[in-house]
């Protein structure tokens, strides 16, 4: 970089068709000389800038111009220097004015820059320090040496300090530096690709990485990062104390690391559904956010955190994770379990409807226009098992609701009054949400949204996670083939189709028994289908007879088995996928005992 000094006196020779970029103070009479010649030119005359003359190559081949080099303020030992580029401007000012107390000089971009100057910060915009206007838009402005060698430079090697030197360029202490909207822009639904593409953050980036640079040595050490506002009182705090604490630096540039991929991520998701639009992509990156740190995981001796998924996927799709909790205790890790649990069974249902979950399992579901009653019946199907978990419901939970929630006593004795872990519902009433408050000051109270149908359920195995589409698939979407002789009627395949939605959340291998759309027993997670229909026969009681059953998968054997079993417990009807090399027999074993058996050509495993 070549300098003027203010006080030189000598006429440089320039030759035509040149441009010259000055900027910083200059005499009267050099600015005289200038309109003169036919040297183009571009000057600031703010007095904040460094003096020093910046000669760009314009179309014919460039002569050497020899002009005496000046001292630029911003390369004096000891200057302190700050970089701000925000596009979110929250606390803004508070950082401003709280570095310029401690002695820097800020040097910054476009609105930024007009920010601070209209809160009183005394600025030196970016264009001053490259001697090169914005341009393409604002594309272009912090990528230039004058900037990146600023951060970059590393303070222990005397060929970089020298390197600077040598430009006339200064370092960089602090880059304060957050990104364009993207995340924002383009999950606010209907915005154009060209729109997105514009949108995507290239010189921000470029910077943060920069300015959190570990190679040999770590450039941190000389550079402190920051892109999350939260972090300003802590900056400021550690530069007025003249700390040099590693860890505080190390912490900075991992968050500047960690929300540049974040960022990353989302256009990365955004360009993949523009192109191939196929939801298994050859590469797959899921931004996490620490929502909260847990008292433990599955057992006491198992740490645990709960992290929300920041997918653009995500977003506005419902779901526990981003579920208000009103009151009660902290979730923990099997809370999040059981009420995820709760909340997608539930949420399949159209006609209101309780659910109780124990373990993952629901235990209790029925589903009447009085949604009281359909809560009573819930509980009625296992209050044993019902007792400790978790209720749910897809109604507002309202004044009367919440009483009977609060009074209600296990059907076991009469006496004592149930308790759950629990209560999840789309809202409450005022009066609901306050007497529910009242139940127990541990009781959690959360009201979340429903599940979004499309989302790509991930599950982790040992070294690698296996991806697949959610089972979305209700009874709606299914073709209940009658294939025996025994043609059900109406409200038998009414029950059918309602234990089938209940036997998807159970887990396999899983029997359901139903009737008028309430649950009455069912059997979950035995290696074997004939131990799951014994179980769910038990729970069901007298009331299995003229019931329908449900099966998640297809019965292997039927004769002497759970087939001929389930017929003559006095079931009327039986679903199940079908596709056993044996279905034969489950037929013939319906016939005999004229039970109606559905086929649905579909397999509702859950591991």
């Amino acid at each position: 970089m070549l300098g003027l000094a203010t006080t030189a006196t000598a006429t440089p020779t320039v030759a035509k068709n040149r441009v010259l970029c000055i900027s910083g103070r200059v005499q009267p009479g050099f600015v005289q000389w200038f309109q003169s010649s036919s040297v183009a030119f571009y000057h600031n005359f703010s007095p904040s800038l460094r003096s020093n003359f910046c000669p760009v190559k314009g179309m014919a081949e460039a002569d050497t111009i020899s002009i005496l080099e000046a001292q630029s303020p911003f390369t004096a030992p000891g200057n302190k220097q700050a970089l701000i580029s925000l596009s979110d401007k929250k606390d803004l000012a508070f950082l401003g004015k709280g570095l310029q107390s401690l002695g820097y000089s800020i040097i910054s971009t476009g609105g930024t820059a007009s920010s601070l100057e209209n809160a009183g910060v005394s600025v030196t915009k970016v264009e001053q320090l490259t001697c090169f206007p914005e341009m393409l838009d604002g594309r272009v402005k912090t990528l230039h040496p004058n900037i990146h060698g600023g951060i970059l430079a590393r303070r222990d090697k005397k060929h970089h300090m020298e390197a600077l030197n040598k430009h006339g360029i200064g370092t960089f202490d602090v880059v304060v530096v957050n990104l364009y909207p993207f995340y924002d822009k383009v999950s606010s639904g209907g915005i154009e690709f060209e729109d997105g593409i514009e949108n995507i953050d290239i010189g921000g980036p470029a910077m943060i990485r920069a300015a959190a640079k570990m190679h040999e040595g770590v450039n941190h050490k000389d550079v402190l990062v920051v892109v999350d506002s939260q972090d300003y009182s802590a900056l400021l705090e550690f530069l007025q104390g003249n700390q040099d604490d590693q860890l505080f630096r190390r912490k900075l540039a991992w968050k500047a690391f960690q929300h540049v991929t974040s960022y990353d991520s989302a256009v990365s998701e955004w360009l993949w559904k523009q192109t191939e639009g196929d939801k298994f992509p050859p590469s797959l990156t899921v931004p996490l956010s620490l929502k909260s740190s847990l008292r433990y995981g599955e057992n006491p001796h198992q740490k645990a955190a709960f992290y929300v998924d920041k997918s653009l996927s995500e977003v506005n799709a419902g779901g526990i994770a981003t579920a208000i909790q009103h009151h009660g205790k902290e979730m923990s890790y099997n809370n999040y379990l059981d009420a995820d649990a709760a909340w997608n069974c539930v949420s399949e249902f159209t006609n209101p409807t309780c659910v109780i979950v124990k373990h993952t399992n629901p235990c209790g579901v029925a589903s009447r226009d009085d949604i009281l009653e359909a809560y009573r019946l819930a509980v009625k199907a296992d209050p044993v098992s019902a007792f400790g978990g978790i209720v749910a419901f897809n109604i507002e939970v309202d004044e009367a609701l919440a009483k009977e929630i609060r009074e209600f006593r296990s059907p076991n004795d009469c006496e004592t009054r149930m308790f759950y872990e629990i209560v999840v519902a789309p809202k409450y009433s005022k009066k609901g949400l306050e007497i529910l408050r009242g139940k127990s000051k541990t009781l959690r109270i959360l009201e979340a949204a429903k599940n979004k149908k499309g989302k790509l359920s991930l599950r982790q195995v040992g070294g690698g996670w296996l991806a697949q589409d959610s089972d979305d698939l209700t009874p709606e979407d299914i073709p209940f083939k009658s294939v025996s002789g025994k043609v059900p009627q109406e409200s038998e395949l009414r029950d059918a189709e309602f234990a089938w939605l209940c036997v998807k959340h159970v887990k396999s291998n899983a029997i359901v028994i139903a009737k008028n759309n309430c649950m009455l027993g069912m059997g979950s997670g035995q290696p074997n289908r004939l131990e799951s229909l014994r179980i769910a026969m038990r729970k069901a009681g007298d009331e299995v007879k003229g019931a329908a059953l449900a099966s998640d998968a297809f019965f292997p054997f039927a004769w002497n088995d759970a087939v001929e079993e389930a017929c003559k417990s006095g079931v009327s009807i039986i679903a199940e996928p079908g596709g056993s090399i044996r279905d034969g027999d489950a037929i013939d074993c319906c016939n005999k005992y004229e039970v109606s058996l559905l086929f649905t050509d579909v397999r509702h495993f859950r591991h």
